[in-house]
Protein backbone atom coordinates (compact mmCIF):
# COMPACT_ATOMS: atom_id res chain seq x y z
CA UNK A 1 0.00 0.00 0.00
CA UNK A 2 1.31 3.41 -0.95
CA UNK A 3 2.60 5.70 1.75
CA UNK A 4 0.63 8.93 2.10
CA UNK A 5 2.41 12.00 0.75
CA UNK A 6 3.68 14.69 3.06
CA UNK A 7 1.56 17.70 2.17
CA UNK A 8 4.41 20.00 3.23
CA UNK A 9 6.82 18.48 0.70
CA UNK A 10 8.96 21.12 -0.95
CA UNK A 11 7.57 22.07 -4.34
CA UNK A 12 4.00 20.90 -3.64
CA UNK A 13 1.61 23.77 -4.30
CA UNK A 14 -2.03 23.46 -3.26
CA UNK A 15 -4.26 25.40 -5.60
CA UNK A 16 -5.84 28.09 -3.45
CA UNK A 17 -9.30 27.68 -4.98
CA UNK A 18 -9.23 23.90 -4.97
CA UNK A 19 -9.86 23.34 -1.28
CA UNK A 20 -13.08 21.48 -0.64
CA UNK A 21 -13.55 19.61 -3.90
CA UNK A 22 -16.09 16.84 -3.54
CA UNK A 23 -14.71 14.65 -6.33
CA UNK A 24 -11.63 14.46 -8.51
CA UNK A 25 -12.21 12.50 -11.72
CA UNK A 26 -9.01 11.24 -13.30
CA UNK A 27 -9.56 10.60 -17.00
CA UNK A 28 -11.89 12.38 -19.41
CA UNK A 29 -13.20 9.69 -21.71
CA UNK A 30 -16.85 8.71 -21.85
CA UNK A 31 -16.82 7.26 -18.32
CA UNK A 32 -15.14 10.23 -16.67
CA UNK A 33 -17.12 12.89 -18.51
CA UNK A 34 -20.48 11.22 -17.93
CA UNK A 35 -19.71 10.85 -14.24
CA UNK A 36 -18.68 14.49 -14.05
CA UNK A 37 -21.90 15.51 -15.82
CA UNK A 38 -24.07 13.72 -13.26
CA UNK A 39 -22.03 14.98 -10.31
CA UNK A 40 -22.07 18.54 -11.64
CA UNK A 41 -25.85 18.37 -11.98
CA UNK A 42 -25.94 17.12 -8.38
CA UNK A 43 -24.22 20.43 -7.49
CA UNK A 44 -21.02 18.77 -6.41
CA UNK A 45 -17.70 20.57 -6.76
CA UNK A 46 -15.85 18.48 -9.33
CA UNK A 47 -12.61 18.71 -11.25
CA UNK A 48 -11.75 16.44 -14.19
CA UNK A 49 -8.08 15.86 -14.97
CA UNK A 50 -6.94 14.24 -18.21
CA UNK A 51 -3.57 13.67 -19.89
CA UNK A 52 -5.05 13.71 -23.40
CA UNK A 53 -4.27 10.14 -24.50
CA UNK A 54 -7.61 8.53 -25.45
CA UNK A 55 -7.47 4.89 -26.49
CA UNK A 56 -9.69 5.41 -29.53
CA UNK A 57 -7.76 8.40 -30.89
CA UNK A 58 -6.68 6.48 -34.06
CA UNK A 59 -10.29 5.68 -34.97
CA UNK A 60 -12.09 8.01 -37.37
CA UNK A 61 -15.56 7.16 -36.08
CA UNK A 62 -17.22 5.42 -33.15
CA UNK A 63 -20.30 3.24 -33.40
CA UNK A 64 -22.95 1.62 -31.24
CA UNK A 65 -23.75 4.77 -29.24
CA UNK A 66 -27.40 5.73 -29.64
CA UNK A 67 -27.75 9.23 -31.19
CA UNK A 68 -23.95 9.42 -31.63
CA UNK A 69 -23.36 6.57 -34.07
CA UNK A 70 -20.62 7.49 -36.55
CA UNK A 71 -19.42 10.51 -34.58
CA UNK A 72 -15.62 11.06 -34.48
CA UNK A 73 -14.36 10.15 -30.97
CA UNK A 74 -12.69 13.54 -30.56
CA UNK A 75 -15.99 15.29 -31.26
CA UNK A 76 -17.75 13.31 -28.52
CA UNK A 77 -15.10 14.35 -26.00
CA UNK A 78 -15.28 17.98 -27.11
CA UNK A 79 -19.06 17.98 -26.69
CA UNK A 80 -18.72 16.30 -23.30
CA UNK A 81 -16.25 18.88 -22.00
CA UNK A 82 -18.58 21.68 -23.08
CA UNK A 83 -21.52 20.02 -21.32
CA UNK A 84 -19.76 19.55 -17.98
CA UNK A 85 -18.55 23.15 -18.06
CA UNK A 86 -22.18 24.32 -18.02
CA UNK A 87 -22.52 22.81 -14.55
CA UNK A 88 -19.38 24.37 -13.13
CA UNK A 89 -17.14 21.31 -13.52
CA UNK A 90 -13.51 22.28 -14.04
CA UNK A 91 -11.37 20.54 -16.65
CA UNK A 92 -7.58 20.37 -16.50
CA UNK A 93 -5.38 19.01 -19.27
CA UNK A 94 -2.73 17.61 -16.98
CA UNK A 95 -1.20 14.32 -15.91
CA UNK A 96 -1.83 12.92 -12.43
CA UNK A 97 1.32 11.57 -10.86
CA UNK A 98 0.09 10.41 -7.46
CA UNK A 99 -2.95 10.09 -5.25
CA UNK A 100 -2.69 9.67 -1.50
CA UNK A 101 -5.30 8.32 0.86
CA UNK A 102 -6.34 11.88 1.86
CA UNK A 103 -7.23 12.35 -1.00
CA UNK A 104 -4.57 14.69 -2.33
CA UNK A 105 -4.06 14.42 -6.06
CA UNK A 106 -0.61 15.49 -7.18
CA UNK A 107 -0.32 16.77 -10.74
CA UNK A 108 2.67 16.90 -13.01
CA UNK A 109 4.44 20.11 -12.08
CA UNK A 110 3.71 19.87 -8.36
CA UNK A 111 0.19 21.25 -7.93
CA UNK A 112 -2.01 19.35 -5.49
CA UNK A 113 -5.80 19.16 -5.50
CA UNK A 114 -7.70 17.88 -2.46
CA UNK A 115 -10.97 15.96 -2.71
CA UNK A 116 -13.31 13.87 -0.60
CA UNK A 117 -13.67 11.11 -3.23
CA UNK A 118 -11.75 9.94 -6.29
CA UNK A 119 -13.00 8.36 -9.50
CA UNK A 120 -10.35 6.85 -11.80
CA UNK A 121 -11.33 6.39 -15.45
CA UNK A 122 -7.90 6.18 -17.08
CA UNK A 123 -8.81 3.39 -19.52
CA UNK A 124 -6.38 0.93 -21.05
CA UNK A 125 -3.73 0.75 -23.73
CA UNK A 126 -3.61 -1.67 -26.64
CA UNK A 127 -0.30 -3.47 -27.07
CA UNK A 128 0.02 -4.46 -30.72
CA UNK A 129 2.10 -7.27 -32.22
CA UNK A 130 5.41 -6.19 -33.71
CA UNK A 131 4.51 -6.64 -37.36
CA UNK A 132 5.26 -4.00 -40.02
CA UNK A 133 2.22 -2.02 -41.10
CA UNK A 134 0.00 -2.74 -38.11
CA UNK A 135 0.61 0.35 -36.01
CA UNK A 136 0.36 2.67 -39.01
CA UNK A 137 -3.07 1.35 -40.00
CA UNK A 138 -4.43 0.74 -36.49
CA UNK A 139 -7.96 2.08 -36.15
CA UNK A 140 -8.28 2.59 -39.91
CA UNK A 141 -8.32 -0.80 -41.68
CA UNK A 142 -6.38 -2.78 -39.08
CA UNK A 143 -9.14 -3.23 -36.53
CA UNK A 144 -10.11 -4.93 -33.31
CA UNK A 145 -13.83 -4.88 -32.48
CA UNK A 146 -16.31 -6.46 -34.92
CA UNK A 147 -19.18 -4.65 -33.21
CA UNK A 148 -17.40 -1.32 -33.64
CA UNK A 149 -16.13 -1.76 -37.21
CA UNK A 150 -17.63 -4.91 -38.72
CA UNK A 151 -20.51 -3.17 -40.46
CA UNK A 152 -18.18 -0.73 -42.23
CA UNK A 153 -16.22 -3.62 -43.83
CA UNK A 154 -19.22 -5.92 -44.39
CA UNK A 155 -19.15 -8.28 -47.37
CA UNK A 156 -15.44 -7.60 -47.96
CA UNK A 157 -12.53 -10.08 -47.80
CA UNK A 158 -11.30 -9.99 -44.20
CA UNK A 159 -8.34 -11.49 -42.36
CA UNK A 160 -7.88 -12.30 -38.68
CA UNK A 161 -4.31 -12.50 -37.39
CA UNK A 162 -3.44 -15.37 -35.05
CA UNK A 163 -1.45 -13.25 -32.64
CA UNK A 164 -3.64 -13.73 -29.53
CA UNK A 165 -5.82 -16.58 -28.17
CA UNK A 166 -8.86 -14.32 -28.51
CA UNK A 167 -8.39 -14.25 -32.29
CA UNK A 168 -10.29 -17.53 -32.77
CA UNK A 169 -13.47 -16.10 -31.25
CA UNK A 170 -12.90 -12.91 -33.22
CA UNK A 171 -12.84 -14.85 -36.49
CA UNK A 172 -15.99 -16.76 -35.57
CA UNK A 173 -17.73 -13.46 -34.87
CA UNK A 174 -16.63 -11.82 -38.10
CA UNK A 175 -18.41 -14.40 -40.24
CA UNK A 176 -21.52 -12.48 -39.17
CA UNK A 177 -20.37 -9.61 -41.41
CA UNK A 178 -18.62 -11.36 -44.30
CA UNK A 179 -18.65 -14.72 -46.08
CA UNK A 180 -14.96 -14.31 -46.89
CA UNK A 181 -12.96 -14.54 -43.67
CA UNK A 182 -9.56 -16.18 -43.39
CA UNK A 183 -7.61 -16.98 -40.24
CA UNK A 184 -3.86 -16.48 -40.51
CA UNK A 185 -2.47 -18.86 -37.93
CA UNK A 186 0.92 -17.15 -37.63
CA UNK A 187 2.42 -18.34 -34.31
CA UNK A 188 -0.84 -19.31 -32.60
CA UNK A 189 -1.33 -22.98 -31.73
CA UNK A 190 -4.80 -24.19 -32.67
CA UNK A 191 -6.49 -27.09 -30.95
CA UNK A 192 -8.45 -29.68 -32.89
CA UNK A 193 -11.61 -28.06 -31.51
CA UNK A 194 -10.46 -24.63 -32.72
CA UNK A 195 -9.95 -25.96 -36.22
CA UNK A 196 -13.28 -27.72 -36.25
CA UNK A 197 -15.13 -24.60 -35.12
CA UNK A 198 -13.38 -22.31 -37.60
CA UNK A 199 -13.86 -24.66 -40.52
CA UNK A 200 -17.44 -25.37 -39.51
CA UNK A 201 -18.13 -21.65 -39.49
CA UNK A 202 -16.66 -21.29 -42.97
CA UNK A 203 -13.42 -19.60 -41.93
CA UNK A 204 -10.44 -20.71 -44.03
CA UNK A 205 -7.23 -21.35 -42.08
CA UNK A 206 -3.95 -20.23 -43.66
CA UNK A 207 -0.82 -21.57 -42.01
CA UNK A 208 2.56 -19.87 -41.96
CA UNK A 209 4.13 -16.89 -40.23
CA UNK A 210 3.04 -13.38 -41.16
CA UNK A 211 5.65 -11.12 -42.75
CA UNK A 212 3.96 -7.72 -43.01
CA UNK A 213 0.77 -5.88 -43.83
CA UNK A 214 0.67 -4.73 -47.45
CA UNK A 215 -0.34 -1.07 -47.69
CA UNK A 216 -0.79 0.75 -50.99
CA UNK A 217 -2.49 4.06 -51.67
CA UNK A 218 -3.17 4.71 -47.99
CA UNK A 219 -5.14 1.51 -47.49
CA UNK A 220 -4.56 -2.14 -46.65
CA UNK A 221 -4.31 -4.40 -49.67
CA UNK A 222 -3.49 -7.65 -47.90
CA UNK A 223 -0.89 -9.60 -45.97
CA UNK A 224 2.40 -10.99 -47.17
CA UNK A 225 3.55 -14.13 -45.36
CA UNK A 226 7.15 -14.72 -44.36
CA UNK A 227 7.55 -17.23 -47.20
CA UNK A 228 6.48 -14.62 -49.77
CA UNK A 229 2.88 -15.72 -50.31
CA UNK A 230 0.45 -12.83 -50.77
CA UNK A 231 -3.03 -12.90 -49.27
CA UNK A 232 -5.21 -10.08 -50.71
CA UNK A 233 -7.57 -8.60 -48.10
CA UNK A 234 -9.54 -5.38 -47.68
CA UNK A 235 -9.27 -5.19 -43.87
CA UNK A 236 -7.40 -6.94 -41.09
CA UNK A 237 -8.57 -7.75 -37.57
CA UNK A 238 -6.39 -8.58 -34.61
CA UNK A 239 -6.87 -9.00 -30.89
CA UNK A 240 -4.48 -6.69 -29.00
CA UNK A 241 -3.10 -7.30 -25.55
CA UNK A 242 -5.15 -4.97 -23.36
CA UNK A 243 -3.27 -3.45 -20.45
CA UNK A 244 -5.23 -1.37 -17.91
CA UNK A 245 -3.83 2.02 -16.99
CA UNK A 246 -4.44 1.25 -13.33
CA UNK A 247 -1.17 2.32 -11.71
CA UNK A 248 -2.89 5.00 -9.61
CA UNK A 249 -5.37 2.43 -8.33
CA UNK A 250 -2.82 -0.24 -7.51
CA UNK A 251 -0.67 2.26 -5.63
CA UNK A 252 -3.70 3.12 -3.52
CA UNK A 253 -3.99 -0.56 -2.63
CA UNK A 254 -6.91 -1.58 -4.85
CA UNK A 255 -6.99 -5.36 -5.27
CA UNK A 256 -6.95 -7.21 -8.59
CA UNK A 257 -8.77 -10.37 -9.60
CA UNK A 258 -7.22 -13.53 -11.04
CA UNK A 259 -7.23 -12.06 -14.56
CA UNK A 260 -5.30 -8.96 -13.51
CA UNK A 261 -8.09 -6.39 -13.44
CA UNK A 262 -9.09 -4.15 -10.53
CA UNK A 263 -11.89 -5.56 -8.39
CA UNK A 264 -14.93 -3.26 -8.22
CA UNK A 265 -18.65 -3.67 -7.60
CA UNK A 266 -21.43 -2.75 -10.04
CA UNK A 267 -21.07 0.93 -9.19
CA UNK A 268 -17.30 0.94 -9.62
CA UNK A 269 -16.59 1.03 -5.89
CA UNK A 270 -13.19 -0.53 -5.20
CA UNK A 271 -12.01 -2.13 -1.99
CA UNK A 272 -10.36 1.13 -0.90
CA UNK A 273 -12.83 3.48 0.84
CA UNK A 274 -13.54 6.59 -1.20
CA UNK A 275 -12.05 5.24 -4.44
CA UNK A 276 -14.16 4.38 -7.49
CA UNK A 277 -13.18 3.26 -10.99
CA UNK A 278 -15.13 3.04 -14.24
CA UNK A 279 -14.69 2.24 -17.91
CA UNK A 280 -11.90 0.29 -19.57
CA UNK A 281 -9.58 0.63 -16.58
CA UNK A 282 -11.67 -2.10 -14.92
CA UNK A 283 -13.50 -3.67 -17.89
CA UNK A 284 -11.72 -4.36 -21.20
CA UNK A 285 -15.03 -5.23 -22.88
CA UNK A 286 -16.66 -1.85 -22.28
CA UNK A 287 -17.48 0.10 -25.43
CA UNK A 288 -17.90 3.87 -25.38
CA UNK A 289 -21.60 3.69 -24.54
CA UNK A 290 -20.93 1.09 -21.84
CA UNK A 291 -18.21 3.20 -20.29
CA UNK A 292 -20.55 6.20 -20.21
CA UNK A 293 -23.11 4.11 -18.32
CA UNK A 294 -20.45 2.93 -15.89
CA UNK A 295 -19.53 6.55 -15.23
CA UNK A 296 -23.17 7.36 -14.54
CA UNK A 297 -23.49 4.46 -12.07
CA UNK A 298 -20.31 5.54 -10.30
CA UNK A 299 -21.55 9.13 -10.03
CA UNK A 300 -24.84 8.04 -8.41
CA UNK A 301 -22.96 5.90 -5.89
CA UNK A 302 -20.36 8.57 -5.12
CA UNK A 303 -23.01 11.23 -4.53
CA UNK A 304 -24.97 8.87 -2.27
CA UNK A 305 -21.81 8.14 -0.31
CA UNK A 306 -21.14 11.86 0.08
CA UNK A 307 -24.72 12.45 1.22
CA UNK A 308 -24.28 9.80 3.92
CA UNK A 309 -21.10 11.53 5.07
CA UNK A 310 -22.78 14.95 4.99
CA UNK A 311 -25.66 13.66 7.10
CA UNK A 312 -23.34 12.06 9.63
CA UNK A 313 -21.30 15.26 9.88
CA UNK A 314 -24.46 17.31 10.40
CA UNK A 315 -25.62 14.94 13.17
CA UNK A 316 -22.26 15.17 14.92
CA UNK A 317 -22.31 18.96 14.72
CA UNK A 318 -25.87 19.05 16.04
CA UNK A 319 -24.94 16.80 18.96
CA UNK A 320 -21.84 18.87 19.72
CA UNK A 321 -23.85 22.09 19.67
CA UNK A 322 -26.50 20.53 21.94
CA UNK A 323 -23.87 19.37 24.40
CA UNK A 324 -22.28 22.83 24.48
CA UNK A 325 -25.66 24.47 25.21
CA UNK A 326 -26.30 22.29 28.21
Amino acid sequence: MMKAMNRDDAGARHMADDQGHDVVVVGAGAAGLNAALLLGRARRKVVVIDAGEPRNAPAQHMHGFLSRDGLPPATLLELGRAEIARYGVRFLRRRVEEIDHGFSVRLEGGEVIDARRVLVTTGLRDELPDLPGIRERWGKDVLHCPYCHGYEVRDQPLAVLGTHPGAVHQALLLRQWSDDVIFLQHTLSLTAEDRERLEGRGVRIVEGAIGHIVVEGDRVRGIELADGRAVPRAAVFLFPRMVPRDELLTRLGCAKNDTGWIVADRTGRTGVPGVWAAGNVIDPRAQVVTAAGMGSAAAFAINADLVDEDVQHAIEQRRATGAADR
